[in-house]
Parts: structure tokens; C-alpha cells; sequence
């Protein structure tokens, strides 16, 4: 059986002088699959001292950073998703500060570890504090949020809840078995300082002893606070997983330029599907089963750093996407050479059954929509934005299955376990399917997004259907101007009014009047004219292109006044 990430951990939380106990403690410690993707999170809160709401804001955040962090995707680092959550409750807390005199003021420090894989990650507001107990080396792992001036050390100028834009400290590390870390309150570290602290860290065996040694003694010592008290020790680390795997994949040789009959790793070469400015599709057949598949590499002229780790997390996502609207990534024990392989399905692309004449129907197009939607979808809930959503990219098996192909360019929030980010192996998206926002058509570049896939799905079944673009072709390195969508019963009268409406709100130029989700757009292919949506009104000229008005009101008036002299001359 494989090994698994075991810890061990133990708190204790005294209430010391103090009417009421203000500090928060709490983990969680999944198993099997979220243990992998999520870790073990551990968090302490101490409550703004003094106010009346300080236990609720410090009972709350931590409650909430416990259940939401494990909402967030797989696919997020785990600085993202604790970054999301935190700066979430930061909003609330603030928003009911704000709310009534009972709830002003209401704050928390916070200090969050999670353990994950072979590596810790931190996230830290406010003075408490995290310690790591490592061969006898006993360090401080946060710095402290307060005020440098010596009457004003006690005063926090960063906490949860104190102000709109919170600013959180990040950090991570390598885990080493045996490593012990420490979560304590100010009540704890400030009375017992840093070398009685170690010292009872190493006096004691069991995390939970040394838990209840802290705070028991902090309060003996005569402490003013609270004392509040985490301890936890790496047991067993785990067998490198996925990610570290594809991580040493990195270190294995490009395969040479392959031709038909070739043999690789006991694969052989059928056929060069495509090639890129940068990678290699190849047909191949395995030997040993003579199963068909599809092998992903890079040209062995760009077989740089960045493009390498693009490569290794395109598989990784592409393992994730999991859904059968995805090919499906093949596991391949003989692999020697850098490239990975996916299932491979006969039949056609979208974009070569158009160029060979096929006439998609209405309904055709519909059902197409549908599936092309739950693959987005599926994405999506994974927070993985395709950005290359066409024709070329869509494929339709002889079994009517469609597959959405080009995970090269899709932008999650990847990072490897270094925290260094992934790049993507090609510039992302195609001209003709890219959204307005990303050419900058509203003043300000944006990053592409689920909306700017849903706008591309929108122009691919417009496409499928007219064999046009709503906005006419765009080609690349040009700066296009984007007025109202062409309909496309001007190309194709037989399209229904409902089906209009669908594709003209999808391919809006304000993303704000597109589809929320792929599910809303889904639904509203599948309800059809039976829940039709509004045929969007035209925007008026002065709003849709207020200079071109400004210019014709310029003109007007020039020529309205060079009648007048005319007139005046005449006279």
C-alpha cells in the first residue's frame, strides 16, 4: 500500500485573566483524495482584544477558512484558494462591521499552515505566530502586523475584518519527516519568548502534551491574554504523487523528428497529424496491444525550460479533465522520451467537415451546442479557461461523440510544487473567436476568461451555421473595432428567432449581456422556442459609436452653417 501523508497534532485554549476566551482554534484533516489535492489545514484566530464581537470574528473566520477552503477547486495552488477564501471573509467581516455599533471595529489575526504532499504553505495577518521545530533549529516562520513605535506595539495595523484591502503574507516550504510546527497566540509567545517555548517543544513527546505544556504554562507564568496553543508533527510523508511525477518527467529526453514506421518506446509512428510552431501530433500504435493513440510533443528545436513545463501541466490538466468530452489521457509504463499520449478517436474535426461543404442543420447544431457546453462547463468547475474554443478544436467521432481538443493554451491557477508558475506552450486564442475585452476593446486588456470561452462557443456555432463571424474575420496583430454583431438570419434565413437571440447574447461585445455560465447558455439551447429569450434590442447610434455621432453632429453643423453664409451672400 502506498504511503500517505501522517501527521499528528494536538491544541489547547486557556482562557486565562481575561472575561472570556477571544482566541479560535481548529484543523481539518481529510483523507484519501482531498488529503492529496487539499492537504491538512490547520488555523488559529485571536480576536481583536477588547471588543465585544472579537470571539464571533475570530470563531468565524476560522470556521469558514476550514469548510470553504476544501470548496475550492483542485486545480487552484493553494495559495489561490486561501488567498480567494480569506480575502472573502475579510469582505463579510468588514461588511458587517459596518452594519451596526455592537459590530464595529470586529477583527482577527490569523495564521493558517496547510500541509500538502512534501510541502507546507503558510498564510499569516496579525501578531500570531508560527514556529517550525526542526533538528533543534527552532525558527520563526511569520513576522508580526503591528506598529514599530514602543507605545504602539501592541496595535495591529493588519487583521481580518480591520480594513477593505487586506493584504495577506504567503510563504511555503519543503516538509521533512519530523518537522514540528507551532501555531500560538501573543498571550503564549509573548509571555514564555522563544527559547522556553523550544524547550517545552522538545520536553514533551506527543503534539497534544506539548499543546497543553504551552498554554498551561503561559498562564501559570502570569500571561494577560488568552493563551492558545496548535502543535503538529510530520509523521510520514507521502510517495511522490502526479505532480511530482510528471515533474521528473521534465528531465527525460525530446523524442528525434519521428516519420511513419518509426518506433519509439514501443510505439509505432502511423502518421504526423499536425504539426505546430512548437509541438508535434503524431498518430502511433502501441505494440504490445496494438491500441491506436495520439502522442503530444515539442519540436526539439524549442525544447526550452518554459515550453518543457507547459507541456508536463497541459497533461496535467488534461488528466483532470477527466469527462468524456475530453480525449483521455493513456498511461504508458515504457515512456523514455518526453511526450505523453491520449486515446484517439476516428473521425473529423468541426472545422474540416466545413471546409469539405458539410450543411450543419439547426438541429444539428443545437445538439452540438449542448455537448460543446457540458465540456466547457466541465472545465470551468475545474477553473480551467480553454481560450481556444473553434472549429479546429472540436471533435466529432464516427460515434457522434464530441471531443474538445487543445489543452495547450488553457490557463488554470497552475503552479508546480516549487510555487513556480506554469506558462503555456502557444500564444492563447485564435483572432476570429477571441472577445472584444481581450483585443482591449473597452479601453483596458483583459485576461481571457469563462465569458471569452462562452463568446467563442457562441461564434463557433454561428460559424457552424453561417460559415461567417458575427464581427466578420479578424486576423492576427490587427487591432479590430467592434460595432453591433452581424444576425445571422441575414447570412441564413431558415435560422429561428429564438436560436438568433441565444447566439446574438452570446457573442455580445459587453461581456455583462452574455451568459453567465455554460450551464445558462446550455439550458437555453435546450429550452428552445419553448422559453425563448428576448430579441436584444439595437443600441443606439449615439451610445454604440459615439464618435462616429460626435463626427456626423460636426458635420451637420458645418454644413448647416455654410448655408447660412450662402444664404447671406445671395441676400
Amino acid at each position: 500500500m502506498p504511503a500517505t501523508l501522517k501527521v499528528t497534532l494536538g491544541h489547547s485554549s486557556q482562557q486565562g485573566p481575561r472575561p472570556r476566551n477571544e482566541d479560535f482554534v481548529g484543523a481539518v484533516t481529510p483523507e484519501a483524495t482531498e488529503l492529496k489535492h487539499k492537504g491538512l489545514l490547520a488555523a488559529l484566530a485571536d480576536g481583536v482584544g477588547g471588543h465585544a464581537n472579537g470571539r464571533e470574528a475570530a470563531e468565524n473566520t476560522v470556521r469558514s477558512l476550514l469548510i470553504d477552503y476544501y470548496a475550492t477547486p483542485d486545480t487552484w495552488s493553494v495559495q489561490h484558494s486561501l488567498n480567494t477564501v480569506i480575502l472573502s471573509i475579510n469582505r463579510w467581516l468588514v461588511s458587517l462591521s459596518q452594519k451596526s455599533r455592537e459590530t464595529a471595529g470586529m477583527a482577527t489575526t490569523l495564521s493558517a499552515l496547510v500541509v500538502r504532499g512534501s510541502r507546507y504553505y503558510l498564510a499569516h495577518v496579525g501578531d500570531t505566530r508560527i514556529y517550525r521545530l526542526r533538528d533543534g533549529e527552532f525558527i520563526r516562520l511569520t513576522q508580526d502586523h503591528t506598529w514599530d513605535h514602543p507605545e504602539l506595539n501592541n496595535v495591529l495595523k493588519r487583521a481580518v475584518g480591520l480594513d477593505a484591502h487586506l493584504s495577506v503574507d504567503y510563504s511555503d516550504g519543503d516538509l521533512q519527516v519530523g518537522d514540528v510546527f507551532m501555531l500560538v497566540c501573543d498571550g503564549v509567545w509573548h509571555t514564555l519568548g522563544d527559547t522556553r517555548m523550544q524547550e517545552i517543544l522538545e520536553a514533551n513527546t506527543t503534539p497534544e502534551d506539548a499543546a497543553c505544556d504551552l498554554a498551561m504554562t503561559a498562564v501559570k507564568r502570569g500571561a494577560q491574554d488568552n493563551c492558545t496553543a496548535l502543535v503538529l508533527r510530520i509523521d510520514q510523508l507521502p510517495e511522490i504523487d502526479l505532480r511530482d511525477r510528471l515533474d521528473a518527467t521534465s528531465k527525460l529526453p525530446l523524442p528525434p523528428r519521428l516519420k511513419s514506421g518509426q518506433v519509439i518506446d514501443g510505439l509505432e509512428v502511423e502518421e504526423v497529424m499536425h504539426e505546430s510552431r512548437i509541438t508535434m501530433l503524431y498518430r502511433v500504435r502501441r505494440q504490445s496491444d496494438n491500441q491506436q493513440m495520439v502522442l503530444k510533443t515539442l519540436r526539439q528545436e524549442v525544447g526550452d525550460a518554459e515550453s518543457v513545463a507547459a507541456l508536463i501541466h497541459e497533461e496535467w490538466l488534461a488528466r483532470r479533465a477527466s469527462e468524456t468530452h475530453f480525449p483521455q489521457v493513456i498511461n504508458h509504463p515504457e515512456r523514455a522520451h518526453l511526450y505523453y499520449l491520449m486515446s484517439w478517436h476516428e473521425g473529423h474535426t468541426l472545422k474540416e467537415m466545413l471546409e469539405r461543404g458539410h450543411k450543419f442543420a439547426v438541429p444539428e447544431t443545437v445538439q452540438l451546442g449542448m455537448r460543446l457546453l457540458k465540456g466547457i462547463g466541465s472545465l470551468h468547475r475545474l477553473s480551467v479557461v480553454h481560450r481556444d474554443i473553434k472549429p479546429d478544436n472540436l471533435h466529432l467521432d464516427k460515434h457522434g461523440e464530441l471531443h474538445v481538443l487543445d489543452l495547450g493554451v488553457a490557463a488554470s491557477d497552475g503552479v508546480d510544487e516549487a510555487g513556480n508558475r506554469f506558462s503555456e506552450i502557444n500564444n492563447p486564442g485564435t483572432p476570429s473567436y477571441m472577445a472584444p475585452e481581450l483585443f482591449g476593446a473597452d479601453g483596458s486588456t483583459q485576461k481571457a476568461s469563462e465569458s471569452s470561452d462562452l463568446y467563442a462557443a457562441g461564434v463557433t456555432l454561428y460559424e457552424l451555421l453561417t460559415r461567417k463571424y458575427p464581427y466578420g474575420e479578424i486576423e492576427p496583430f490587427q487591432r479590430p473595432r467592434f460595432g453591433e454583431p452581424v444576425p445571422p438570419t441575414r447570412f441564413r434565413p431558415d435560422i429561428p428567432a429564438w436560436l438568433e437571440a441565444i447566439l446574438l447574447k452570446a457573442v455580445a461585445r459587453d461581456p455583462a449581456q452574455r451568459f453567465e455560465t455554460a450551464e445558462e447558455f446550455m439550458l437555453a439551447l435546450e429550452y428552445g422556442a419553448n422559453r425563448p429569450l428576448r430579441n436584444p434590442r439595437r443600441m443606439p447610434l449615439a451610445k454604440r459609436e459615439p464618435l462616429l455621432m460626435l463626427k456626423l453632429i460636426t458635420a451637420g453643423s458645418l454644413v448647416l452653417n455654410l448655408l447660412l453664409i450662402y444664404l447671406l451672400l445671395v441676400k
